[in-house]
Formats: C-alpha cells, structure tokens, sequence
C-alpha cells in the first residue's frame, strides 16, 4: 500500500502544488487539488463528468463560468484569519476559469456529480460557524458545503484546532453502508499549520489494523482516508487547520466512534 501522506511540490505551469485523484487514491469519489496562483495568472480547467466547488483559501480571484462571472472575490490573505473564504460551486459539465487578481491558493474539491444544481457562489455569510468539543478537545468548525445545501455528492468544511489539542476525537470513522448510525464516505485533510515550520499528526486505522498509519503532518501536506478511523492533533505552540473534501455513493455524513474510546463523549 502507498503512503496516504501526498505532500506539496513545486507549482507546475498551471500553479499546481499538490493533487489527489481516485486513480492515485485507489478510490471512486473524492478528487482535491491546490494551485498557488501568482497575481495576473490563468487557470482554465473543464469539470468534466465531476461537480467542483472552488475554495479561495487565500487571496482574491475572478471566476468565470458561462455567463456567471464572480468578479474580485476573495477576503483573506491567511486561513489563520479565520474568517469564512469565498467559495464557488459548480456542477458537471461545465468549464470555468479562474484569473487571480491576487497571489492566491485555490483548492479544487470535486466528486461525480449528476447535473441536478447550477453554478453559484458561496459567500463568506452563507458559512455556518461552530464549535465542537471541550478542554483540549475544543476545535471551530467553518462548513462550506454541508449536506443541508445542494450539491450531489461533495461535502466541503474547513476545521481549526487549537494548539495543544486533538480533533477527529474520539477517533471515528464512516466506512460502512449502514445508515442511519453510519455512511460510506472517502476523505481528504488538507492542512495548514501556524506557525509554517510546525508539524501535527494524524492516525488513519481500522479496527483489525489492517490499516494502521501514523503520519508526521507538515504545512501544506495533505491526508487520505480511505477509510478507517482517524484522529489528529497538533502539538503546543502550533494551531492546525485542515479543509476536509468527502464524498460516497450517499451524501450522508454518518460517523463511528471507535468503541475503545466512546466512554470520552459519554462523561
């Protein structure tokens, strides 16, 4: 089995610096992708048979598709600023392009998609913001693209955890077709790190441990989950933040906790 750890590379003509597909994954849903976009460069791409949705993680951009036409969207110049990004969605079928009026890191998330919803953006003040956990299992939730909005397949939610603490905890999982208590979906982490030079780690395992890896998370590195339960946590003095893409044959998401370590949320 090849390591799910993907790190980042340097850009290549399209600004691409990281990538994930389901031929690489060995899987059928999730695809993600990071371009690092100077200012004035071009990305023109095709969705293909795929619905994508457009995550400007940093910087600002012009976003053509057809006749829709987002003009400078874009407000933060960190994720750690932690205020919601622009984001667009588009279905299948479709081509866009992508002009940075700014430096920008654009993440393309995408999965097979049927057509059934149009192009739109997704504002900063469309994004639902949360907490989860407590004590040192604290972390903040940004949801992009939750099953309660439309989309045919992509869930897309952004997730920052403190330094010092633990998130995807307890360990759980969504690897069985056994709804409602649980769904099938693949995953990707895609994470970032305050400050750069910091590290977390994340576990992805099952419960024969037929899988069982422990990967050292730098910036910019990316996680994936096929399946299995999966645990992160950043070490003290450096926050964490991730920007998960999931997808399966149902848009559920319908988690496992691992029975081993179900008596921390039943405290």
């Amino acid at each position: 089995m090849t390591s799910l750890l993907v790190r980042p590379h340097e850009p290549d003509a399209q600004g691409k610096v990281l990538e994930v597909t389901p031929e690489s994954a060995g899987w059928e849903h999730v695809g993600f992708r990071v371009h690092r976009l100077v200012k004035g460069q071009r990305l023109e791409a095709s969705t293909g048979d795929r619905e994508h949705c457009l995550v400007l993680l940093t910087g600002r951009a012009t976003v053509i598709s057809g006749e829709h036409r987002w003009e400078e969207i874009g407000e933060r110049t960190d994720v750690f600023e932690k205020i919601p990004p622009y984001s667009v969605y588009l279905p299948n079928g479709v081509s866009y392009a992508v002009e940075a009026t700014t430096d920008l890191e654009l993440a393309v998330c995408s999965a097979p998609g049927q057509g059934n919803h149009a192009p739109r953006l997704i504002a900063p003040d469309q994004v639902k913001r949360s907490t989860r956990g407590s004590g040192t299992n604290t972390r903040h939730i940004q949801d992009i693209l939750p099953e309660t909005e439309p989309a045919d397949s992509l869930l897309v939610v952004e997730v920052y955890t403190p330094a010092g603490n633990w998130s995807s905890y307890p360990p759980h999982k969504h690897d069985q077709d056994n709804l409602p208590e649980e769904s099938i979906l693949e995953e990707t982490y895609y994470h970032r790190l305050n400050p750069t030079q910091g590290f977390a780690f994340q576990r992805v395992y099952t419960d024969d441990r037929s899988l069982d890896e422990t990967m050292a998370v730098e910036d910019g590195c990316c996680v994936m989950v096929p399946r299995g339960y999966h645990p992160v946590g950043t070490p003290h003095g450096y926050e964490l933040y991730y920007l998960n893409v999931m997808a399966g044959p149902k848009r559920k998401w319908k988690f496992f906790n691992d029975p081993a370590h179900e008596w921390i949320v039943m405290q």
